[in-house]
């Protein structure tokens, strides 16, 4: 029977380390060639409502080393926002997330489990930018640089106080009153955080600059970077939506780009990233993917001296079905009444000919 697991399932049983280590073990595999991922397909509908739109967001993948495959299917209607007519905010009629991912065991073709999205989808995105600081920042970076106080920004946190000895965060929202809720619930032994009112300040001093915004345009001037910081974002453009969440000055004083996956730079779109390309701004020879960097085909490291940008760039399948193997494998052979009975789901095969 396949299981079902949910986002307390996933808070319960796995860690920000282990969600990290999952990310480490995909790009890995994906930059030896074992592991499959394509890059996201989105697309939107149009609605009678002329604010509404239905936005469909699929990602496949698979990772051989833990024997599993996944498809994460999409589904949300989306809102255009008042104040800002470029952006588009989630808003389901029912106030659920429907998005399904769902897990194959490789060696069966089985569904194996169907898990909630929403907790891991925010996890994941984090994991990952902490798989990225711990091949490349320095050691021994402590102040950390945030724009953002939603989901992506907590597990940004959480991800980067995971692997480096984070001392101090600065920390801007344009709501203060958000910026103060995430200092109470962000709270971690050994960490300050000091709300800042001025982006600027963000960025003054940091060894890791990370935005987790909802930004459709730049958070900060690349004119404000000094040598030797680390840039994180996890905003981008695609099919759907033009945005990003850094300047043509922060592209063009990176020593070194970072991006998850170039196919889906290309693919989706990602005209950020394309058009300082095209302009010379970004040489193409700078820009590496993060399993490169891992497996050390690529060497990139934060230096007293450096500016390295890391484009958190898309999300893919094999980050849903490396974490979501390791929750199934810690819970699948519980007791539990939430399963979906093997009859529903396999149908009669037609006979080889």
């Amino acid at each position: 029977m396949a299981i079902i697991i949910t986002d307390d399932d996933i808070r319960r049983h796995l860690s920000m380390p282990e969600c990290i280590e999952a990310m480490q073990v995909a790009f890995r595999d994906y930059a030896d060639g074992k592991a499959k991922t394509l890059p996201r397909v989105r697309y939107q509908v149009e609605m009678p409502d002329s604010n509404r739109t239905y936005l469909c967001n699929v990602h496949v993948g698979a990772v051989p080393s833990y024997g599993m495959a996944c498809v994460r299917a999409g589904s949300n209607c989306m809102l255009t926002d008042g104040s800002n007519p470029d952006r588009k905010i989630k808003q389901n009629p029912d106030p659920v997330n429907w998005t399904v991912i769902i897990l194959y065991d490789l060696a069966t073709a089985e569904p194996v489990a169907f898990l909630h999205e929403s907790h891991l989808s925010g996890m994941r995105v984090g994991a990952t930018s902490g798989a990225a600081v711990d091949a490349i920042a320095r050691d021994d970076a402590a102040v950390l640089g945030l724009f953002g106080t939603g989901r992506q920004a907590r597990a940004s946190l959480d991800a980067i106080c995971s692997v480096r000895p984070i001392e101090r965060v600065q920390l801007f929202s344009p709501n203060e009153d958000h910026c103060h809720r995430f200092a109470s619930l962000k709270a971690r032994d050994g960490v300050a955080i000091d709300i800042v009112r001025d982006p600027h300040a963000v960025v003054a001093g940091a060894d890791i600059v990370c935005c987790a915004t909802n930004a459709n345009s730049p958070v900060f001037e690349g004119d404000w970077l000094e040598p030797g910081q680390m840039v994180i974002s996890v905003v981008n453009s695609d099919v759907t939506l033009k945005r990003t969440e850094v300047d043509e000055t922060t592209f063009a004083r990176a020593t070194d780009i970072v991006v998850n996956d170039w196919a889906s730079v290309e693919t989706n779109g990602q005209i950020e990233l394309l058009d300082a390309i095209e302009k010379g701004l970004v040489d193409r020879d700078r820009v590496v993917e993060l399993g490169d960097v891992l497996t050390g085909r690529a060497d990139v490291r934060q230096t007293d001296d450096n500016l390295v940008y890391y484009k958190n760039n898309t999300g893919l399948g094999m980050q849903f079905a490396a974490a979501g193997a390791v929750v199934y494998n810690k819970i699948k052979d519980r007791d539990s009444n939430m399963e979906v009975p093997r009859e529903w789901l396999a149908s009669e095969e037609y006979a080889q000919s």
